[in-house]
């Protein structure tokens, strides 16, 4: 029964997955931390992790084993989704709705029972269209992944071009991130002193996350613990402050309610 569901499930995500790689065009906001499973991001990174996954830590080290393991059943399993880069625009998931999500970069920012849940029961907890991969990965092997997607994030992985989509590229996210802001304050969503205080906040997480990347795994499980943790750091270290870390949260949130953030 397990191998037949591996040949259906496989059969379904190699469907159609020819097409060259692609530039993400900046009217597509994938890159800004989708949740996995695409869109209403806030509502799966906030969400409440069972109680048989919470507090999963990795048995897997991510050294180069584990990464050539989880390229391959990446290359397998996802890239058809979620791209090569993990940036959420493999030629698969095109035609998703919610759309897949760029994992390369979200990965950063969740902790490993979060992303091991997440693989293992997929969209199923979400309605979306992300399968489970319980039935078809061994522990070892979502473990490989978990590594992988992080690699892909950090630039420690650079994977050969075979499903299509972009690389992670943070110059690419800073254009979507300003195009974004920039519609928000047009639509009348925000301020352009609100638009300001989401750029110097989101930059400042992101720096940190690159330059913390291990630290930050003890921070908590969900991008709710991570970033408050992470925004209370910048605070006692003066990167930005506390008027900027409490108002972030809230211009955050009305961009999404207006639809600007997946």
């Amino acid at each position: 029964m397990k191998k037949l569901i591996w040949v259906v499930l496989l059969g379904l995500i190699l469907a159609g997955c020819t097409s060259a790689p692609t530039q993400t065009p900046l009217s597509n906001p994938e890159g800004m931390g989708n949740g996995m499973g695409g869109g209403g991001m806030m509502q799966r990174h906030h969400a409440q992790i069972p109680q048989e996954y919470a507090a999963l830590t990795s048995s897997v080290a991510a050294d180069d084993v584990s990464l050539q393991r989880g390229g391959e059943i990446y290359a397998t399993h996802c890239a058809s989704c979620h791209g090569d880069g993990g940036m959420g625009d493999g030629p698969s998931g095109a035609t998703l709705d919610p759309a897949p999500a760029a994992v390369a970069h979200s990965s950063q920012m969740m902790g490993d029972d979060y992303l091991f849940w997440r693989i293992s029961e997929g969209g199923v907890p979400f309605s979306t269209a992300m399968p489970a991969w319980k039935d078809v990965l061994e522990v070892e092997e979502r473990w490989d992944v978990v590594n992988y997607m992080r690699a892909l994030g950090s630039g420690k992985a650079l994977p050969a071009s075979q499903m299509g989509g972009a690389l992670n590229d943070p110059e690419l996210r800073a254009a979507q991130q300003a195009e974004m802001l920039q519609n928000g304050v047009k639509q009348g969503v925000i301020t352009q002193a609100e638009a300001d205080i989401f750029d110097k906040v989101h930059t400042a997480l992101e720096e940190y996350q690159t330059n913390h990347s291990e630290a930050i795994k003890s921070l908590g499980s969900t991008a709710t613990e991570r970033e408050a943790a992470i925004l209370a750091k910048l605070v006692e270290t003066q990167a930005i402050t506390q008027a900027e870390a409490d108002g972030f949260r809230p211009i955050h949130d009305r961009l999404g309610a207006a639809g600007l953030m997946p």
